[in-house]
């Protein structure tokens, strides 16, 4: 079978991929993206729908989050779609010691990447949100003004037409097989396609295709990430987005629910939501017996040290990743988009001089895949 010819092939659909084709497209970069369901139909479906600046020990997801957040406000100039953001704030709660000492250790760093945060007292973290219980030992809280619950759907659509406007043709329910970049070919169930360039955005399927090209991501196997939601409540307080640090449970108002994540439910579902549960109650006390119901599930990937794998590999044809965003990739989303594009032009990102980081940190190398 003849193999049709593009400029960069995009794998995957979510809100990366989409991303990446937009800032391709727009930059006059002949461009097909494959996605081998929906659009939007793995990580960016299950997300809380909060984008934020702030990521705790985890400063080059903070910079490119900043980056981000500042192309979200712009969404109606550029790509040009109206995009919902309500400022609601973001709140960690802290516990124990340690977590206090490793803020104010990491605090010079997130302000050098542009976010603004700040360490708060008990009280503080009392007064944004109220249904904090009064047995909960709480030693301090970091603050960070800049979160806002949007509309990952929205996003979604904005830049899939923005792509389409621009020039690029997305193509869904075509999953790819197999792809070689020393031929430039990416092999798919509707034949092949040869490429320039070749981006894999996959998600929790990139590590398989980047194997390929001969990069090891070491990828998480694909999780199903399971958000949960309370039933109506009652006078409910507009609370910030809250994070339990010592747990991990994260919670945010959606209407008149909370909605709640606690890390990846296992294959004992039930014991996972028993033990959401129990921690929704020792934090909220208010909130003991409330029912709780699946509200989104979708397929997640995640990093060894959760930021994302963002670079390209030698090769005849060029292999650019850009995966493992470990649940920040709606927050990193744009800023991904820019710095891909870059690389695929064969410049040197704007995005790493802007925000002063170190973006061959963000590759795949043998350090960070855990190799000697």
């Amino acid at each position: 079978m003849t193999a049709e010819r593009t400029g960069t092939v995009v794998i995957g659909g979510g809100v990366i991929g989409l991303s990446i084709a937009f800032h391709l497209a727009e930059a006059g970069v002949a461009t097909v993206l494959l996605e081998r369901d929906a659009l939007g139909s793995g990580a960016s479906k299950a997300t809380a729908d909060v984008v934020r600046a702030y990521f705790a020990g985890n400063v080059a997801s903070s910079a490119l989050a900043v980056r981000s957040l500042a192309a979200y406000h712009a969404f109606p100039e550029r790509p040009g779609f109206d995009l919902p953001l309500r400022q609601v704030g973001y709140l960690v709660l802290f516990t124990e010691p340690g977590q206090v000492a490793s803020f104010e250790a990491d605090l010079p760093g997130q302000r050098a990447a542009g976010v603004e945060v700040e360490l708060i007292s008990p009280d503080e973290a009392r007064r944004r949100n109220p249904l904090i219980g009064d047995d909960v030992p709480l030693l301090a809280a970091a603050w960070s003004p800049a979160a806002y619950v949007s509309d990952t759907a929205a996003i979604v659509k904005g830049y899939a037409e923005a792509a389409r406007n621009a020039g690029a043709e997305l193509r869904t329910h075509c999953p790819v097989t197999a792809v070689d970049p020393a031929a430039g070919l990416v092999h798919t169930t509707d034949g092949p396609v040869r490429a320039e360039a070749i981006v894999c955005a996959a998600g929790a399927w990139s590590g398989d295709l980047a194997r390929s090209a001969g990069v090891r991501l070491p990828l998480t196997e694909p999780v199903v990430q399971e958000l949960l939601t309370t039933g109506p409540l009652p006078r409910t307080p507009d609370i910030p987005v809250t994070l339990h640090a010592a747990s991990g449970l994260l919670v945010r108002l959606r209407g008149d629910r909370l909605l709640i994540g606690m890390g990846y439910p296992d294959q004992e579902r039930e014991l996972w939501r028993e033990r959401v549960a129990t921690q929704l109650a020792a934090v909220y006390p208010g909130l003991a017996g409330a029912e709780l119901h699946t509200a989104v599930t979708g397929v997640r990937d995640a990093s060894p040290d959760r930021t994302a794998f963002l670079g390209r590999a030698p090769g005849a044809a060029t292999f650019l990743y850009a995966a493992g965003f470990s649940g920040h990739g709606l927050c990193n989303a744009p800023a991904a988009g820019e710095l891909i594009r870059d690389l695929c032009l064969g410049r040197d990102p704007e995005l790493g001089q802007d925000l002063g980081l170190d973006l061959a940190r963000l590759s795949a190398t043998p350090e960070r895949a855990g190799e000697r």
